[in-house]
C-alpha cells in the first residue's frame, strides 16, 4: 500500500494528474448541463432540415466537403467521419430523434390509456382512483402533445411560410384540432374525452416517421460504405527505399506508395512494380479480381489480393475516382425524378382535398346530428387520413432503395430524370470502337502501289504514327517491331481531328488516315488498292491509308475484335423492344460488316467526332426517345444531346460531366441493366403512389361517415393506424426492388451471363 502511495505521489506528473481529475470533477455538472443543452440543439437543427430537406442535404455536402479539406491534421479517421457525420449520420440523427420521442412518448401514453374510461369499457377492466386521478388523461395528454406533437408544428411552418401545404401541415392540423377537442371536453365534461386518441395518434406518428428515417438511412447507406473503402494511411517509400506510414491525406501526386497483400490501394495510381489480382467490385461491380501488372492502373479504395505492389500516386483526395463516384451518388440521392414531383405535388393537393372534406363532412354531420362532439371527431378523423405519409415515403424510398443498386452495379446515376426516362428508350445508339468491339486494333494485311515495298511502307508510316497515342497508331508502330523495322525520324507532327495525322519523313510530306483523310486531301485509290479495301471492309476490318507528298501508296487492314458482350446486349435490347444503332467514323462497308454480324437496326458511319449529335437529332426527328453510349471524351455533344446520355468507360472515367449516367465498367451489358433497373424503379414507383394515394381516397369517405347509416364509423386513433399501415406497406414493397434480376441472359453458346450484385 505504501509503495504503491509512494509511486503515486512521486511519480511525474502525478500532481497534474491529480488535478486533472480534480478539474473533471469540478466541471462534471456543467459539462452535463452543456450535454444536455447541445442534444435540445442538435433536435432542433434537426427539426429544421426535415422541414428543409433540401438544405440540409446542401449544408451536409458543405461540411463533407469542407472536412475533406481539413482531414489529416492529426487524425487517421477523419474521412470516415466526416462522410458518416455529413451524409448518414444526417439520417441517422433523425432516426434517433423520433425513435426517441416515441418511445418516451409511448411510455408517457400508457396511464393515459390506462384511465380511459371508454377503453376499461371496451376491454373491461377497471384501475384504481384516487384524489385527482381525473387530471391524469389532461395531464399526460398535454405533455405528450408538447414533446412529441410540437415537432410536427415546427415542421409545418415553413411549408406555410412557402404557402405549399404538405404532410406536416396536415399531420399539424389533425393533432391540433384533437389537441382542442380534448382540453375542451376538460372544460365541457359533458363532451366525451378524446385523450387516448390524441396521444395515440401522436405516437403513430412518430413511429411513422421513424421508420420512414430508419428505411431511408439504411437505403442511403451507398456514400457512407465508400467512405469506408478508403484507407486511413498509407505506407510511403522513401528516397533511400524505406517505407513509412503516413496519412493518406499526406499522399502527393507523384508519391511511390507500398501496398502488401489483403490491404486497401490509398490512392489512384499505376502499378511500376509487381504482380496481383485486385478486387475492384465494391468500385466497378466486377466480381472477378482483376490481375495487375507494372503499367496498370489501380483505383483507391480496391483491395489488394496475394501480391505485393508498388503504385505511383496519380490522383488523391477529391481528384479519386472513389470520391468522384460519391459526389455522383450524392447528387443522385439529392435530385428528385418526375415521379417523385409528382408525388409531392400530390401530398399538396391532398392539403386541400383533406380540408374540402371536412368542411363537407362538418356540414353533413351538423344537418344530421347539430353541432356536437361527433361532428369534431369525424372532422378529426378525415384530417388523420388524409395524412399523406406514405405518399412522402413512396418515392424517396425508391430512389434511394434504386440508387444503391445501380451503385453497386457499377452504374452511377447523375440525374434521375433520364435514369427514369432510361426505361422509355426507343433507341440507343452504340459508339463502335471500345464500346460494341474490344478497341485493340492490329494491322492483319496491307498492300502496296507498284514500286513500294511493304517494309518501307510500314516504316514510313510507324514514323509518321509515332508520336500518337491512338489505338491505330500503336497497331501500326505493334506492326513495324513485328517485322524489325527500322522507323525513320518524323517532324512537325500534327494529328487532323477525325482525318488521321501528317508529318515530314526525309523531305516528304506523309499523311495516314481513314476514307475521310483522302476526301480531304482529294486523292484517288488505285483500283487494286480498292479491291483490297472492299474485301477488308467484307471482313469488318478497318483500312488506313498511306499518303506521300499527296500520292496514295499503300493501305493497312485493321482488326478489331467484337466482345462477346456486344451479341448479348443487342439480343437483350431487341427483347426489350429497343432499336439498336451504332455510330463510327470507320468506312461503310466495316461498319455494315459488324452491324450484320450483331444484328444492328441503324448504321451511321463516316462520322466525325462534330458531327456526332447530328445522328442522335436524325433520330429524335423521327419521334424517337434516344440514348447515347459513349466514351464521354469525344462523344460530349452526342451524350447531352441524347435523352438519355451514358458514359461507358474504365473506373478513372466516371467524373464525365456531359453524361446522365455512368457505367463504372467498359462493359456493354451494364447498359441492359440500367433499362431494366429503370422500369423495375418506375413500377415500384407507381405501385406505392396508388397504394398511398388509393388508401386516401378509399378511407376519407369512410373517415367523412359515408357508411355511419349502418353503423361502421372510423376513430381518429383507427384513421391513424391504417394510414401507419400503409406507410409500412410502402416501405415494404419499395423494398422488394432489391429483388429486382439485373442479370443478363446466356449466349446461345452457353456462355455465363454476369451476375448482378445485390443493393447495400
Amino acid at each position: 500500500m505504501d509503495d504503491h502511495k509512494d509511486t503515486t505521489e512521486n511519480s511525474p506528473g502525478g500532481e497534474d494528474q491529480q488535478d486533472i481529475t480534480s478539474h473533471q470533477h469540478e466541471h462534471g455538472d456543467q459539462d452535463e448541463a452543456v450535454a444536455e443543452s447541445d442534444e435540445e440543439r442538435v433536435e432542433q437543427e434537426l427539426l429544421e432540415e426535415e422541414a428543409h430537406p433540401a438544405a440540409a442535404g446542401e449544408m451536409a455536402s458543405h461540411e463533407q466537403h469542407e472536412h475533406a479539406g481539413h482531414e489529416g491534421e492529426g487524425h487517421g479517421h477523419g474521412s470516415h467521419e466526416g462522410h458518416g457525420e455529413g451524409h448518414g449520420g444526417m439520417h441517422e440523427g433523425h432516426e434517433q430523434m423520433f425513435r426517441r420521442r416515441f418511445f418516451v412518448s409511448t411510455l408517457l401514453s400508457i396511464p393515459v390509456l390506462l384511465y380511459s374510461e371508454m377503453l376499461q369499457e371496451w376491454l373491461g377492466f377497471s384501475v384504481p382512483a384516487f384524489p385527482g386521478s381525473e387530471w391524469i388523461n389532461p395531464v399526460f395528454a398535454v405533455i405528450v402533445f408538447a414533446y412529441g406533437g410540437v415537432p410536427f408544428l415546427q415542421m409545418a411552418v415553413p411549408e406555410l411560410k412557402d404557402r405549399s401545404p404538405g404532410m406536416m401541415t396536415l399531420i399539424s392540423m389533425a393533432i391540433s384540432v384533437a389537441f382542442v377537442y380534448s382540453l375542451a371536453s376538460v372544460v365541457f365534461p359533458r363532451q366525451s374525452a378524446f385523450f387516448w386518441e390524441l396521444v395515440t395518434l401522436i405516437d403513430i406518428m412518430l413511429l411513422g416517421h421513424w421508420i420512414e428515417m430508419r428505411s431511408v438511412r439504411r437505403a442511403s447507406s451507398a456514400v457512407d460504405e465508400l467512405a469506408k473503402l478508403m484507407p486511413d494511411t498509407a505506407e510511403r517509400i522513401t528516397d533511400d527505399g524505406e517505407t513509412e506510414e503516413v496519412p493518406v491525406s499526406k499522399l502527393s501526386e507523384g508519391d511511390l506508395v507500398l501496398v502488401r497483400p489483403g490491404a486497401s490501394v490509398p490512392a489512384d495510381g499505376v502499378v511500376e512494380e509487381g504482380d496481383s489480382d485486385v478486387n475492384e467490385s465494391m468500385i466497378t461491380g466486377e466480381s472477378k479480381p482483376v490481375s495487375k501488372e507494372p503499367d496498370d492502373e489501380v483505383i483507391g479504395g480496391t483491395i489488394n489480393g496475394d501480391g505485393s505492389l508498388r503504385v505511383r500516386v496519380g490522383a488523391t483526395g477529391e481528384e479519386t475516382t472513389l470520391a468522384g463516384i460519391m459526389r455522383l451518388v450524392e447528387e443522385a440521392q439529392q435530385s428528385k425524378s418526375k415521379t417523385q414531383v409528382l408525388a409531392d405535388r400530390a401530398a399538396g393537393w391532398l392539403f386541400y382535398v383533406a380540408l374540402g372534406a371536412a368542411v363537407v363532412t362538418a356540414i353533413a354531420w351538423t344537418v344530421a346530428v347539430s353541432f356536437d362532439a361527433t361532428v369534431i371527431e369525424r372532422v378529426v378523423t378525415v384530417l388523420v387520413i388524409a395524412c399523406p405519409h406514405a405518399l412522402g415515403l413512396a418515392i424517396p424510398l425508391v430512389v434511394a432503395i434504386n440508387t444503391s443498386l445501380a451503385a453497386r452495379n457499377g452504374m452511377l446515376v447523375r440525374d434521375r430524370i433520364a435514369m427514369e426516362d432510361a426505361r422509355n428508350l426507343d433507341a440507343i445508339i452504340f459508339d463502335k470502337t471500345g464500346t460494341l468491339t474490344e478497341g485493340e486494333h492490329g494491322v492483319v494485311d496491307m498492300a502496296t502501289v507498284d514500286g513500294v515495298d511493304e517494309d518501307d511502307a510500314l516504316a514510313l508510316a510507324a514514323a509518321v504514327e509515332s508520336d500518337s497515342e491512338h489505338m491505330i497508331a500503336r497497331a501500326i508502330r505493334e506492326a513495324a517491331d513485328e517485322r524489325d523495322v527500322p522507323t525513320p525520324d518524323a517532324t512537325a507532327f500534327e494529328a487532323i481531328k477525325g482525318r488521321g495525322v501528317r508529318a515530314n519523313v526525309d523531305g516528304n510530306e506523309v499523311y495516314v488516315g481513314g476514307p475521310n483523310l483522302l476526301a480531304q486531301l482529294d486523292s484517288e485509290i488505285p483500283d487494286h488498292l480498292q479491291r483490297f479495301a472492299d474485301e477488308a471492309g467484307q471482313n469488318a476490318q478497318t483500312v488506313v491509308y498511306l499518303v506521300r507528298d499527296g500520292e496514295l501508296i499503300a493501305a493497312f487492314a485493321m482488326a478489331d475484335v467484337i466482345r462477346e458482350e456486344s451479341f448479348r446486349v443487342v439480343d437483350a435490347l431487341h427483347d426489350l423492344g429497343i432499336e439498336v444503332a451504332m455510330l463510327t467514323g470507320d468506312s461503310q462497308d466495316v461498319a455494315d460488316a459488324v452491324a450484320d454480324e450483331l444484328g444492328i437496326d441503324t448504321v451511321f458511319a463516316e462520322v466525325l467526332p462534330e458531327d456526332k449529335d447530328e445522328k442522335v437529332q436524325e433520330l429524335q426527328d423521327q419521334g424517337k426517345l434516344v440514348g447515347m453510349v459513349g466514351d464521354g471524351v469525344n462523344d460530349a455533344p452526342a451524350l447531352t444531346r441524347a435523352d438519355v446520355g451514358i458514359a461507358i468507360g474504365s473506373g478513372t472515367d466516371v467524373a464525365v460531366q456531359s453524361a446522365d449516367v455512368i457505367l463504372v465498367q467498359n462493359n456493354p451489358m451494364d447498359v441492359v441493366r440500367l433499362v431494366k433497373l429503370s422500369k423495375a424503379s418506375y413500377r415500384k414507383m407507381q405501385e406505392n403512389i396508388v397504394w398511398a394515394a388509393g388508401y386516401n381516397v378509399f378511407a376519407i369517405p369512410l373517415a367523412a361517415g359515408v357508411l355511419a347509416p349502418i353503423g361502421i364509423l372510423l376513430s381518429p386513433a383507427v384513421g391513424a393506424l391504417l394510414m401507419s399501415l400503409s406507410t409500412v406497406i410502402v416501405a415494404i414493397n419499395a423494398q422488394l426492388l432489391r429483388r429486382v434480376d439485373l442479370s443478363i441472359p446466356e449466349l446461345p453458346d452457353g456462355t455465363p451471363a454476369t451476375d448482378a450484385q445485390p443493393a447495400d
